[in-house]
Formats: structure tokens, C-alpha cells, sequence
């Protein structure tokens, strides 16, 4: 067990872990400046973490002092940008929910390495699936015919509405969505692909053209022909109001619309509609949109946006593509797929990282009519479908519907935001709580009359805090001053009461030392 001592003294108080364990009485020290006098948080103020009966392996590996050295000399030096933390973490295991480090140091994973963890680190049912597929064929091309490719087109197709019934597996969400750019060019005959401001759709050379994010933008050439228009944030945004999204909790704005009627949905139509008037030819290929935001800060919209979008977009010619690499699978709890929250069916559908619960994968489930389109050339991926991957991948869904994990993200998800809502009332830098199922972003604002973002040396204190209290959780946002929460889809509500109680004195104390 531990308790949290609250240590103030200046711009450098922090925080103090006490951890009680069999060697003794240990002490962290979060900031540069600490004081055993200053006010202490009761047992009672911030749970136990949760009790886990898996026990890691003992780390025998390199140090972490060698780990770096090698990270900085041989490495790709954009990871160290990526290292997220003042403190890195040294991951060494990882269990459902929870992941080690080198020093035996347990976490509570709240980002599953970007929302790609579906069902769990090393979750067993996987791990059987895989070991049973390694001894059997690792690898072979598509160019032959074997089971587990086939077993697994068929059964994601199962998953999906018609027409939307042709898969053609890859190997990462970017590789996924290039393909997608391809396709509704070349089935349309047309070029411009609308997304919105603040996207994410990959880190290829075409899809950088898609996202709309200058984080993720390098000053070179990059797929012409794609035109960003206004995201519809109804937080953020110039229009929003108190019942427009999807989401067991609204925006703190005020709204004067009649029940069933949107007046910041036609407002942001128009904006749409502007878009094709100035900006695009009559005639365009695409529009992409993700279901909710997932680097842009699960930034939702309003209910019926992208039905009207659908169809403003299709009277141009061009076909609707869904990117669900963060919204699929069951994560947004109340459907299998972000779309059918939306009362659309797109033309396409693009996903990754939840497919493999980890295992490198993507896919494009598109309609045959699309698909005969894409037929004018010869497609080939090396590593698509792999049987390793159609393996590991077919035991996801099965475990997603063995373990009830879409109801478990609808049940705990919306306990956890609820919970999030009255943390946003109580503190005036939570500007918003937004989200479904297990797919959350808690927006911070320096205060809620402004909306102006949280600076990012603030952002990066409580990020840091809530680490060292034992919660790793991610951070988006085109300012960066959104914190998302979109774990493995196991996790239990002890483990939110412990999440909202780390959260809660990583807010408190850093409002203690502004």
C-alpha cells in the first residue's frame, strides 16, 4: 500500500510517494523541492492500487543507463522527442492491464500503446492462438491459398454491414489509408479528399497530406489534393451546445435548441458546404473522418453531422471512408464500429491497432464495386495477411466476444467519464469530458471562461505526477492539451476509482503550486 504526502514549497513542490514493501519504507520525489511538512493526503484520499495476482519475471536485462545510450546513438532520434516523459519509463512486461518496469514497478496502462492493446497485454487466448499458428507456418505469401487468411476475411467481413464485404489486409493504419487514398481515386476518377482540421491519418508521405496537424507535417511535398475543413468541436469550436454529441457526458455550454434540433450541426454544414465552394472542384474523390478524434483529443461531433456529410460529399461524387484504427473493435461500447454510432455505413472502412491486440496489422474492408474498380492493376502485399497475423487477429475477435470486452467498454467507460464530469465541475482547468466507451479525452484549459489551452509545461507536470502515482494515460490535442484515456478494454471499475484518485490529487496539487 501507499500514501501520497503533498509537498509544497514554490514552483518546484511535488508530490511524495510513500511505498510500503517488504525491504522498508521507500520515498519518491516528484519535483525538485520537497517538504515532510506540508499537508498529507489520508489513505482514504487516494486508494491501493487495485491487487494483481500475475507475477512478473525478474528483469535481468541491460541498464537502463545502457538502454538510453543506445536509444540516443543508434536509434531513430525522433524517439527520444517521443520518450513522453521527463523520467522515461522502462517497460519490461505487461499483463492485461497492467505493464512493469525494469525496477518490478507496476502501471496502470491506461493508453495501451496508443489504443492498440484491445484486449490486453499478453492476453492468454492470444497468446495460445499465436504460439499454436508460430509452430505451424510463420509466414507465407498470398499468392498461395491457406486457412487462417481465409478464416479471418471472413469473419471481420461478418462484423461489418453490407455492402462493405471486401478486405484487403495490411500492415499499420498509415499503410491502410494510403491504400484507401488510392482506391477512391481510382474508383471515382476524381482527386480532392476532404478531412478535418486536427486529423490524424497516418505518418506516410500521402497520408501526411490527410492529417491536419502541423506536429505531424515535415516541409516537403506530400499527397496534393487534400483540403482540410472545419472539425465540428462543439467544445472548442465557434458553435456548440449543451446536447449535441453522442456521449454520456455534454459541454458545459449553453444551449437554447429545441429536442431534436442542432443549431451548431447546420453551422458547422455550412462550413462544410463553404468548403466545397471555394476550396475543391465540383467533382472530388473522398472524405475521411474518424468516427471521434483520436490524436485530435477525442473530439466529437454533433449527432447527425456526419450523416449530412455522407450525403453532401456522395451528390459530389465522392465516396465516404471511416477511419476506425482508434474507434474500432468495441471500444466506443455502445457498436462494434464508431460509424454505427452515427447512423452511417461509409464506403470504406480503415482500421489497425486494435485488430492484433498489439501484433502489427491493418485492413481496408471496402464494397465490390470499389473493388472491381482497384482491379485495373496488379495489388500485391508481401506481409498483408500474413498467417501469423490472420491468426493472432481472428483470436481477437473471438476474444472480444468470449470476454464481453464491447460491454465491458460501454459499462466502465461511461462510469469513468461520469465520474471525469464531476472532476471537470470541481476544477476550473478540466474545460471538458468527452468520449464513448473506453475511447475518452479530458480537455485542459488554463481557465473555462477563455478556453484557452493548458500550456504544455503544465500539461507535462500532471502528466508526470499521474506516472509516478502509477497511471500511464497519452496526451493529444492540436495544442496538446487534451489527456486521453483509451485503455485495454479489460480494466475494471476498481481500476477507474483508482485512476480518478490519482487524477484528482495530480490536478489539486498542481493547482496548489500555480
Amino acid at each position: 500500500m501507499y500514501k501520497v504526502v503533498s509537498c509544497k514549497s514554490g514552483r518546484g513542490a511535488g508530490l511524495m510517494r510513500q511505498s510500503c514493501c517488504s525491504s522498508g519504507l521507500a520515498e519518491f520525489h516528484l519535483g525538485s523541492v520537497c517538504h515532510k511538512s506540508a499537508f498529507k493526503y489520508r489513505p482514504a484520499d487516494l486508494p491501493e492500487m487495485p491487487s494483481c495476482n500475475f507475477k512478473p519475471e525478474e528483469y535481468k536485462g541491460m541498464s537502463k543507463e545502457r538502454m538510453m545510450e543506445i536509444r540516443r546513438q543508434y536509434c531513430n532520434p525522433m524517439i527520444m522527442k517521443v520518450t513522453y516523459y521527463k523520467k522515461p519509463v522502462f517497460i519490461h512486461q505487461g499483463y492485461m492491464q497492467w505493464l512493469w518496469d525494469v525496477d518490478g514497478r507496476r502501471y496502470l496502462d491506461l493508453f495501451a500503446g496508443v489504443a492498440t492493446v484491445s484486449v490486453g497485454h499478453c492476453h492468454p487466448k492470444v497468446i495460445a492462438a499465436a504460439e499454436r499458428q508460430l509452430k505451424r507456418l510463420w509466414h507465407t505469401t498470398n499468392i498461395y491459398v491457406y486457412p487462417p487468411l481465409h478464416e479471418y476475411c471472413e469473419k471481420l467481413a461478418s462484423y461489418l454491414p453490407d455492402p462493405l464485404k471486401v478486405v484487403y489486409l495490411t500492415n499499420s493504419g498509415s499503410e491502410a489509408n494510403d491504400l484507401a487514398m488510392l482506391m477512391a481515386r481510382l474508383h471515382t476518377g476524381n482527386f480532392d479528399i476532404i478531412t478535418f482540421r486536427g486529423s490524424y491519418h497516418g505518418g506516410s508521405q500521402q497520408t501526411m497530406g490527410l492529417t491536419s496537424n502541423s506536429s505531424y507535417k515535415y516541409p516537403v511535398a506530400t499527397s496534393s489534393g487534400c483540403t482540410n475543413t472545419m472539425c465540428p468541436d462543439v467544445f472548442r469550436g465557434p458553435w456548440g451546445g449543451s446536447h449535441c454529441r453522442d456521449s454520456p457526458v455534454q459541454t458545459i455550454r449553453e444551449c437554447s435548441c429545441a429536442q431534436g434540433h442542432c443549431m451548431a450541426n447546420e453551422l458547422y454544414i455550412g462550413q462544410l458546404k463553404e468548403t466545397f465552394a471555394t476550396s475543391v472542384p465540383s467533382q472530388i474523390a473522398a472524405f475521411f473522418g474518424e468516427p471521434i478524434q483520436g490524436m485530435g483529443g477525442a473530439v466529437q461531433y454533433p449527432k447527425n453531422y456526419l450523416k449530412e456529410a455522407y450525403k453532401l460529399v456522395r451528390e459530389r461524387g465522392g465516396v465516404c471512408i471511416a477511419d476506425e484504427v482508434q474507434t474500432g473493435f468495441g471500444r466506443t461500447g455502445s457498436h462494434f464500429w464508431g460509424f454505427q454510432g452515427h447512423d452511417v455505413i461509409p464506403d470504406m472502412v480503415t482500421m489497425a491497432k486494435g485488430i492484433g491486440n498489439g501484433f502489427p496489422m491493418g485492413a481496408v474492408v471496402t464494397t465490390p464495386e470499389i473493388a472491381a474498380s482497384f482491379a485495373k492493376a496488379f495489388h500485391f502485399n508481401t506481409f498483408g495477411g500474413s498467417p501469423m497475423a490472420s491468426a493472432v487477429a481472428s483470436s481477437v475477435l473471438d476474444t472480444i466476444k468470449e470476454d464481453g470486452t464491447q460491454q465491458n467498454s460501454l459499462n466502465v467507460g461511461t462510469y469513468l467519464m461520469t465520474e471525469l464530469a464531476k472532476l471537470r465541475d470541481k476544477y476550473e482547468i478540466i474545460g471538458d469530458v468527452r468520449g464513448k466507451g473506453l475511447q475518452i479525452g479530458v480537455e485542459m484549459v488554463k481557465d473555462k471562461a477563455s478556453k484557452d489551452p493548458l500550456s504544455p509545461e503544465a500539461m507535462r507536470e500532471i502528466f508526470e505526477d499521474i506516472k509516478d502515482m502509477g497511471v500511464l494515460i497519452g496526451k493529444g490535442g492540436v495544442y496538446g492539451q487534451t489527456f486521453r484515456i483509451q485503455p485495454p478494454m479489460c480494466i475494471t471499475k476498481e481500476d477507474v476509482n483508482f485512476f480518478l484518485a490519482v487524477f484528482n490529487t495530480a490536478v489539486h496539487s498542481y493547482m496548489d503550486r500555480k
